[in-house]
Parts: structure tokens; C-alpha cells; sequence
């Protein structure tokens, strides 16, 4: 990736985050996490996870934060009463923050390796033979063959985790989106009187 492409795409989650913050509406700010949403998939894509860059635009761009604008103008929240700020949140947020600063002091002033590890191909090949049934894929299936030929097939590799190591995870996260969805619709809805 070449750097100006980096320092763009981090301009725009860094624009992104502040705009989130500083915003009042909170509509705009919804708007401004998807700035910082598609900033991070050009990272992404910069670095040749294309598979994850394209993900981040549909399932958190496209996906949740429609459901986010959705519960927000569901909720109506510019008709709720303006309230003192607490002293007590504004105290864990900066504390937060200069324990962030910190932390990222320390990451940035040791200086990183510049070349990545090398890829052991056999070893790989021969895990992703043994990820499937005994019998349908041997080690010389599709993926075995990609690894060998030294192109990571990330799309299959994390289909097949996600769908057996993690379905229960997917699932219960699924779940918990239509909850907050059919609550959100029930918090919205007017009481008769």
C-alpha cells in the first residue's frame, strides 16, 4: 500500500471518530461512524484483505448502521429532556483517553519488524486438508492447491470458520440484533391515552 493511501484512508477514520464525538445529532454521528467504517476498509484493502475491506462496507456499513439510524430515528431522541452532564462520566473519559495516549505512545516508539513472516504453504495446505470430512477433500482440494501455489484463499478459510468454529457466536448475534430491533420498535411506539 502506498503511504499516501494509508495517511488518506487514516484522515478519514481519524475525521470520522472526532466528527462521532463532536456531533450533537445524533444521525450525524451514526453518519460519521460510517466515515470511519469505510476509512477502515480502504485499510483493509490496502494491506490485500479484500475479503474483510468488502465486509466491512456491507455487513457494518451497510447492515448495522442502517439498523443504528433505524433504533435512532425509531426512539426520537431529540424529544427526551436535556439533562446536566455528570461530572463522573467526563472524569472515565478522559482517564480513558489519556490511557489510550499512552498505550499508543508505547506501540509507536518501538520500531516494528518491516518485513512480515514468511508463509510455511505445506503446513497450511495441510491443515486446510484436515479441516474437512474425512473423505470429500483431500489435501489436494481447491484450497490445498491455492496455498501451494502461494495465494492465501482467505474467503474460504474464513467461510469455513465462521459457519463450524463460530456458528453459535453468529447465531446468538443475530439474535441479539433482532432483539434490540423489536425493542427499539417497542420503546418508539406512543402510549394511548
Amino acid at each position: 500500500m502506498p503511504s499516501y493511501l494509508f495517511w488518506l484512508f487514516s484522515t478519514v477514520m481519524l475525521v470520522g471518530g472526532v466528527a462521532v464525538i463532536a456531533l450533537r445529532n445524533p444521525v450525524s454521528s451514526a453518519l460519521a461512524v460510517v466515515t470511519c467504517f469505510i476509512g477502515l476498509a480502504g485499510l483493509f484493502v490496502g494491506l490485500s484483505a479484500f475479503f474483510v475491506g468488502v465486509i466491512q462496507i456491507l455487513v457494518y456499513t451497510g447492515a448495522v448502521m442502517v439498523l443504528f439510524i433505524f433504533i435512532i430515528m425509531l426512539l426520537d431522541l431529540k424529544a427526551g429532556a436535556k439533562h446536566a452532564k455528570p461530572v463522573v462520566p467526563i472524569v472515565a473519559a478522559l482517564t480513558l483517553a489519556i490511557a489510550f495516549i499512552a498505550q499508543l505512545a508505547g506501540v509507536l516508539s518501538h520500531t516494528p519488524d518491516t518485513a512480515a513472516p514468511a508463509l510455511d504453504t505445506a503446513a497450511l495446505a495441510q491443515a486446510s486438508g484436515e479441516w474437512v470430512d474425512a473423505g470429500t477433500i483431500a489435501a489436494t482440494g481447491k484450497i490445498a492447491t491455492a496455498l501451494n501455489a502461494g495465494s492465501l484463499p482467505d474467503v474460504h478459510l474464513i467461510g469455513r470458520a465462521l459457519f463450524t468454529d463460530y456458528n453459535l457466536p453468529l447465531q446468538i448475534i443475530g439474535v441479539l440484533l433482532l432483539v434490540a430491533t423489536v425493542g427499539a420498535v417497542t420503546l418508539s411506539k406512543k402510549t394511548q391515552e
